[in-house]
Formats: C-alpha cells, sequence, structure tokens
C-alpha cells in the first residue's frame, strides 16, 4: 500500500467519456462537449475542462473492520462495479458517499491500490493522487435519547443513524492537488446555532419546536454525516472549493419530521456558506472560524441530498435552496436509462411530477397493496452536482445506461451489483478566474 498525501504531485491525466453515458451538452460551442475536455491541459490561455463527480457507491459495511476486509483483496464483486464504474466515467474530482470512513485512510487507500487502479473489463486504471477523509458523525454515540424511545443507544441515538462509528461516511479523490491546509470541516457544528432553524416538534406537547430538550439541542449536531469545503488546485486559476456533504434521508421518523426537518437545513447550510457575508456570519467550522465563501471564490456542490425537487418525502423545496440560489447554476442532468427503468418498473413513478430523465436513484416503487402499507417513493432526483455561477459547465449526465447496453451490467435492478444511485458527473470550463 502505497502512502500518499495531498501535497504529491499530480501525475495523471484522464480519458475520453465513454459512449454510453447518457450525456446533456450544454449551450457551449459545439467544440466543447464532454467527449473534448482536456484534463491536464495547464496553459493559462487555453481553457481547460475538469469533470466533477459524486457517486453514493454503497461501500458500506454492518460492522467495523468489514470494508478494510473486503477491500484487502481485488475480489470483492460490488467494489470492481464501482471501480469500473468510476473509470467508465473519469472523473478528475470525485465525491463517494457512503464510503466508510477507517481512520488514517487505510480503505480510501485500499480501494484506489486495489479497485481503481486496476482495470476492469477493458476499462482502464484511473490514478487519484491525492484523496481526502475524515470523521463523520454517523454512528457516533451521542449519550442521549434522541429518538424519545425511552432508552439510550444504537443508530437513532448517534449524531448521524449509524451503527459504528464512520459507517455511510464520504471520501474525497482528485488527479489535481488538494490545499489540504485550508480544508474546513462542519463536523461539529450545532443545529441550534442557525438561526431559524427548522428544529422538530413534540405534536404531543403544546411547546413548539420542543422535539429535542434543551440539553439535546446543546450537544446535537446539525450535519448527520459532515459537511466539507475542500478547495481543489487547478492550474493557472484560483482553487475551486469542492463543497461535498450526504444529509440525512427525510425519512425514519414520525410525525415530528425530525429527520424531514434535519435534512433541509442540512442543504440550507450550503446555501448560506455560498452566500457568504452576513446570511453565513452564524457557520463556524470545526476550527471555530466563522463565516462562508467570498464573492470571488468559485465553487461546486456535489453529494447526495436525498431531495428531490418535485416528488418524494423531503420538507418541501428543501432542494430549491440550492437549485434556485442566485450564485449556483443547475445543468439538469439526464439519462436514457432512467426513463426506461421508470417505464418498465411502474408503480410510484407513474405518479411522479418530475422528469424520469432526471432520477439519479433507483428506489422502490411498488404501490400500497392495502390502506395503511408503506408508501413507496419510486425513483428520484436526489444526487447533485452544481457550480457556482460563473464556471462554464460544458456537459453533464447520469451514468444510467439503457438495459440493451452492455454496460448496464454496472447498474443492473434491484439487487445491484453496485448501487441504488447513480453516478453523476459534470464538466466545467475552469479557465483563469478573474475575481475580486
Amino acid at each position: 500500500m502505497r502512502s500518499r498525501t495531498a501535497r504529491l504531485t499530480l501525475s495523471a491525466t484522464a480519458a475520453t467519456l465513454a459512449a454510453a453515458l447518457g450525456a446533456t451538452t450544454l449551450s457551449t460551442p459545439a467544440s466543447a462537449g464532454p467527449g473534448d475536455r482536456k484534463p491536464g491541459t495547464h496553459g493559462h490561455h487555453q481553457a481547460t475542462a475538469v469533470r466533477f463527480a459524486t457517486f453514493n457507491a454503497s461501500l458500506n459495511r454492518a460492522s467495523s473492520g468489514e470494508l478494510v476486509r473486503d477491500l484487502s483483496t481485488p475480489d470483492d464483486a460490488q467494489a470492481a462495479a464501482v471501480a469500473e464504474t468510476i473509470q467508465r466515467t473519469d472523473p478528475d474530482v470525485l465525491l463517494i458517499n457512503e464510503f466508510d470512513y477507517v481512520e488514517g485512510g487505510q480503505a480510501a487507500e485500499l480501494f484506489r491500490d486495489n479497485y481503481l487502479e486496476v482495470p476492469h473489463n477493458g476499462a482502464p486504471p484511473v490514478d487519484y493522487p491525492y484523496y481526502y477523509v475524515a470523521p463523520v458523525n454517523t454512528g457516533v454515540p451521542s449519550g442521549l435519547d434522541l429518538d424519545n424511545d425511552g432508552t439510550v443507544g444504537g443508530g437513532n441515538d448517534a449524531y448521524g443513524f449509524g451503527l459504528f462509528p464512520g459507517q455511510y461516511g464520504m471520501a474525497v479523490y482528485s488527479k489535481y492537488p488538494i490545499a489540504i491546509d485550508d480544508v474546513r470541516t462542519f463536523q461539529r457544528f450545532l443545529w441550534k446555532d442557525m438561526p431559524g432553524a427548522l428544529l422538530p416538534d413534540d405534536p404531543a406537547t403544546a411547546a413548539p419546536a420542543d422535539w429535542y430538550s434543551p440539553a439535546e439541542l446543546d450537544a446535537f449536531r446539525l450535519s448527520s454525516k459532515s459537511h466539507w469545503d475542500i478547495p481543489i488546485e487547478l492550474p493557472g486559476r484560483k482553487p475551486v472549493h469542492f463543497l461535498v456533504s450526504h444529509p440525512t434521508p427525510p425519512t425514519f421518523d414520525g410525525t415530528e419530521d425530525r429527520n424531514g426537518t434535519r435534512n433541509h437545513d442540512e442543504i440550507r447550510l450550503w446555501a448560506d456558506y455560498v452566500s457568504g457575508g452576513r446570511a453565513a456570519a452564524y457557520i463556524y467550522d470545526d476550527a471555530g472560524q466563522h463565516g462562508g465563501l467570498g464573492r470571488g471564490q468559485d465553487f461546486v456542490i456535489a453529494g447526495d441530498q436525498n431531495a428531490d425537487p418535485v416528488d418524494g418525502d423531503s420538507v418541501a423545496a428543501a432542494i430549491d435552496q440550492l437549485l434556485r440560489h442566485p450564485r449556483i447554476q443547475d445543468p439538469h442532468p439526464t439519462s436514457p436509462g432512467a426513463v426506461e427503468q421508470a417505464r418498465l418498473q411502474g408503480g410510484a413513478n407513474l405518479t411522479h411530477r418530475g422528469p424520469h430523465a432526471e432520477d439519479t436513484a433507483d428506489f422502490a416503487d411498488a404501490l400500497p397493496a392495502e390502506p395503511g402499507d408503506p408508501v413507496n417513493p419510486g425513483n428520484l432526483r436526489v444526487d447533485y452536482v452544481l457550480p457556482s455561477e460563473r464556471l462554464a459547465p460544458l456537459g453533464t449526465g447520469v451514468f444510467w445506461p439503457l438495459a440493451a447496453d452492455p454496460l448496464f451490467r454496472l447498474v443492473g435492478i434491484y439487487r445491484f451489483p453496485a448501487s441504488d444511485h447513480r453516478l453523476v458527473w459534470l464538466d466545467v470550463r475552469t479557465s483563469r478566474a478573474r475575481g475580486r
């Protein structure tokens, strides 16, 4: 196993995009399609296309140590399918959600060395000299009865749901250097410190916003995993801030909607952060530094936000806090496979109002057999890669091929070979910025 840090020299460039990605080419010159990007082109006057991506890869395991065990050999079928998906889309900067955190980066290095840098079924290896991992809130015991069931302990009473510390964590891989000394993390930011927070209400009492006691609110962390601001050092310009997170699903709760309201405010944190100024003055990171991004800073927001713009169980307009933000662009990635699977699977998908082409996750879609049975969400758009207003999008897409495509074996249907989520990618033009 090689030990590499975020300060080593970049050594690899990306290959071209496979034809089956279901690309959406945006309103850019004809020569700027996704197949024409030039990663690693360092000229100050020549635009450089950089591919950012997010993938909830379901590389989580049921107990501590399992992921290291599975990644210690190149024989894990799910990890191989995840790696091949990444190789065929070839992001330059990649967030993986649901990647168990292991101290010292052991799991991240094993996945890179035994899977990403090993060819799979003709897909060339991909090299990421830089990666970032850090602790998350999932599975960390709070010592409090956060679900109000009368007992303390278990996943629901952790700071973020998880059966052990680090479960459902995150990892960022990059072909470009990470400004490690400038990374900001927000793992310990308290929910109560957000002005106007949607704190959940106990419907059994007359008092407002009282699901959590004052003592619990003094300890309750907003982020169910963490929020990270990771500056990526691209050539010939200021860093682009890769803003990554994985808000809690807005389900698995009761009428108090504690997870739905938390999901909304986890999304809001980035909306306020990129607004900067007074809107972000309340935000503090784990080092005690206050504030958000300046207006001259470019960024890309990425992650499984667990919120669809129209359908699903999230609080109304939760994701619109980002999609309708004046500093954020929505490139509307699509895929042919999402449309096909919504039609083939039917069920809850037939009730959706949002465009099937933009779905990024294949969730259960059977309609209730009887009144009172669980309501399945169907396929939703929950994974996002959103650039700031000054970054020029060149192309975008969701890796969800048609069933007749040979690469469909990487996504499949339940039980999925890799994940129930799909990789979402975005190419942006990153020529020299002229910020203040």
